[in-house]
């Protein structure tokens, strides 16, 4: 953890997830309002892949809005849990 993708000659998987942008703060479903629109989106994307490819780094990716299935082996036996706040209203 204290060395960088570069410092290890890592590479790195992009694929698109929207979900991760949902709040899930109120009721049983989660709300995808965060999300960007598929446009700004797919810039976005395109955008984080480029650079990261500029700096050097070996980039695979996944096709931007398909279903796909990912299966991968995480080395390292260590666990982030992210949590946030609700949103205050304005």
């Amino acid at each position: 953890m204290n060395s960088s993708l570069i410092d290890v000659s890592g590479s790195m998987l992009v694929v698109s997830q929207f979900t991760l942008a949902a709040d899930v703060t109120r009721g049983r479903r989660p709300s995808f309002d965060g999300a960007a629109v598929p446009q700004l989106a797919a810039l976005l994307y395109e955008s984080f892949i480029k650079f990261v490819r500029q700096v050097g780094v070996l980039v695979e990716t996944g096709v931007f809005q398909a279903q796909m299935s990912v299966d991968l082996t995480n080395q390292g036996p260590v666990t982030f849990i992210c949590r946030s706040r609700p949103r205050r209203e304005t």
